[in-house]
């Protein structure tokens, strides 16, 4: 039987070793973040901090923070959510082999919610509604310099639709959530949530009724409501009964009066209120792709109340540049997921979305080429299908670079090998064919390298057929006679087969103007006897940075650079509206203008969290 709430969970996660109490003082002005991500680098256990500043509250962090840890939590239950899933994905060998399906039974039953009332007055017997609190009370952690203020990292976001309440057609998300700074006043907040998302709905039926939203802003509660609220659900399965699987024990809501929305009675904080009519600046924030989301317009939530229970801990984490603890969470979905992907792609056996890209800037896929078998060279035809289907629903619509390989041209590739599926797509592309360009198209709300917010461009790479070349691994031979380079390129490294990294000179130009430099080099390139062997090209600020590791050379590369302006290649042309060009490709992936800052940390932090964990700090052993 899984957690009934955080409290069961602590207690057990403590007694096994999988948390440990820490009693010191602790900041959680940008020193707990800090302490977050060294604790997950480190695979440290969950860390619950009795003592922070400016707060009566517990703080925890990591819990999520190892696979191992994942698994522990849930460990009950997944033998139910695999089965739930599979089922799912594949009903007809359910139905051939029902024995296999029988540990989904008690799942199903806990994907029902189930809803009470309190008894006598506001709180009655919901745990979650015994207490009241100012939102000044709440932590305030702050993750990094530049923020603009204090944000729950880990908030559950509820709402219902107006047009059809009921939890059925609830939304639990998690959408950032910032408590102070800018222009709120005390009893408001920014709500931060991104294009495509679920919310996003029902604000519209809201808006259109002419009536605040109500929301509920959940922080702790069973682990499972954590997980389920960045799963990206088939159409029909509720977070609230995703949650009910995962934590093998049914949500519990209660109805309360005074309250427009049920309360999740097992959580550690309700913040409830209503989003205003007028948004109001939000951010910026250090974000999960390694950059700052800059200062934008986003809805307020006016508080109403704010309820806890008793003995409540506040959860939260710390993202940054990849990996970090959501990293975990992301591996654990494409884990639960990965059997659903044919079912809701049609012809796509696996997709992956790199992390070390930031997740949305890069989607790699692996599907089938069935169209013409009867052809004696295969090329891409149902690739492009799948690809455009990839950009047409659920989370990889947001996807930037799609890169897309055929399972017939090499059945032991994986889409979750970042470097064996480049080198495969290099060694085939046609690059006067297989490149297909969207423009002025609906981006990450995170991503600052195309047109605007929430606008920039797609590019769909898909390759098949036999090898067209090989790869180089080192600038020997012809690949070391480069061509004279224009002025300001130069620093030839080799990140990987194939992968080229040049130094380019400090970009100037505005949003979506093409640089006449990198035209310059292209064009240059196109006269280099080794370019066959190095067929993609990455100019960026630091070349030796860029080129250092696999994971510098994705996260440069693909958050960096828009592909319809930073794409540019050898004797580059359009021809029928289609982009072409000869080997290399060439991508400019230095720095603009007009992107948000990279992520430092502050330098004092470091120095006070590396005495925490020097010996006989009470974080030494942990960090």
């Amino acid at each position: 039987m899984g957690y009934r709430n955080m409290q069961e969970c602590l207690a057990d996660l403590e007694a096994h070793g999988h948390l440990k109490r820490i009693d010191a003082e602790v900041d959680p002005n940008l020193e707990l973040a800090a302490i977050q991500r060294r604790a997950f680098r480190a695979k440290a256990p969950a860390l619950l901090f009795t003592r922070v500043k400016g707060t009566s509250f517990p703080m925890l962090c990591n819990l999520f923070g190892t696979r191992e840890r994942l698994h522990y939590i849930f460990r009950d239950s997944l033998p139910a959510v695999q089965a739930v899933l599979d089922a799912k994905a594949d009903p007809v060998a359910a139905l051939k082999k029902p024995w296999r399906a029988l540990p989904a039974v008690p799942g199903l039953w806990h994907m029902l919610p189930k809803v009470r009332r309190g008894n006598g007055g506001e709180g009655g017997n919901v745990p979650v509604l015994e207490c009241r609190c100012k939102p000044a009370d709440l932590p305030q952690l702050t993750c990094w310099p530049m923020d603009g203020g204090a944000f729950i990292t880990l908030p559950l976001v509820y709402t219902e639709d107006p047009a059809k309440p009921g939890a059925d057609s609830s939304n639990l998300g998690m959408y950032r959530v910032q408590q102070s700074g800018n222009e709120y006043t005390p009893d408001e907040m920014g709500l931060h949530y991104q294009i495509h998302r679920g919310i996003g709905v029902h604000h519209a039926h809201a808006i259109a009724a002419g009536r605040p939203l109500p929301v509920h802003v959940y922080v702790g509660g069973p682990p499972s409501l954590t997980v389920a609220a960045v799963m990206p659900l088939p159409e029909g399965l509720s977070e609230l009964r995703f949650a009910g699987l995962l934590g093998g024990r049914r949500m519990e809501l209660a109805r309360a009066e005074g309250l427009p929305l049920p309360a999740l009675a097992e959580a550690d904080f309700c913040i409830s209120g209503h989003i205003m009519p007028s948004p109001k600046p939000e951010g910026p924030f250090g974000d999960h792709v390694g950059y700052y989301s800059l200062t934008h317009d986003f809805p307020v939530l006016k508080v109403d109340a704010v309820y806890h229970r008793k003995g409540a801990v506040w959860p939260f984490t710390a993202v940054g540049r990849p990996p970090q603890e959501d990293t975990v969470f992301g591996d654990f979905i494409h884990e639960l997921t990965g059997p659903l992907v044919p079912q809701v792609f049609q012809g796509v056996r696996e997709v992956h979305a790199v992390d070390a890209a930031g997740v949305h800037p890069l989607l790699l896929a692996l599907g089938s080429e069935r169209y013409t078998p009867y052809e004696a060279a295969r090329r891409p035809r149902e690739l492009l299908t799948m690809a455009l289907h990839l950009l047409g629903t659920t989370q990889t619509a947001l996807a930037k670079y799609v890169l897309v390989a055929a399972h017939e041209d090499a059945p032991g590739l994986s889409a979750s090998h970042a470097p064996q599926f480049l080198r495969h797509l290099l060694e085939r592309t046609d690059f006067a064919r297989d490149l297909h360009f969207i423009t002025h198209s609906t981006n990450d709300t995170l991503d600052y390298t195309g047109l605007g917010l929430n606008e920039g461009s797609k590019l769909i790479w898909a390759a098949a057929g036999e090898k067209r070349r090989e790869l180089g691994l080192e600038l020997t031979g012809s690949a070391a006679d480069l061509p004279p380079l224009p002025e300001g390129f130069g620093d030839a490294r080799v990140a990987g087969p194939g992968l080229l990294v040049l130094r380019g000179p400090k970009h100037t130009l505005g949003r979506n103007e093409p640089d006449p430099a990198m035209e310059t080099l292209a064009d240059a390139l196109a006269h280099w006897p080794g370019r066959e062997a190095f067929p993609l090209v990455v100019v960026a600020d630091d070349a030796a940075f860029c080129a250092q590791d696999m994971d510098n050379f994705l996260w440069v590369a693909f958050t960096r650079s828009d592909p319809a302006t930073d794409v540019y290649g050898a004797r580059a042309q359009t021809r029928a509206k289609h982009w072409s060009c000869e080997v290399p490709l060439v991508m400019d992936a230095r720095l603009k203008p007009f992107h948000a800052p990279p992520l430092e940390e502050d330098p004092a932090t470091t120095r006070a969290v590396d005495a925490l964990a020097a010996p006989g700090g009470p974080l030494h052993g942990y960090l």
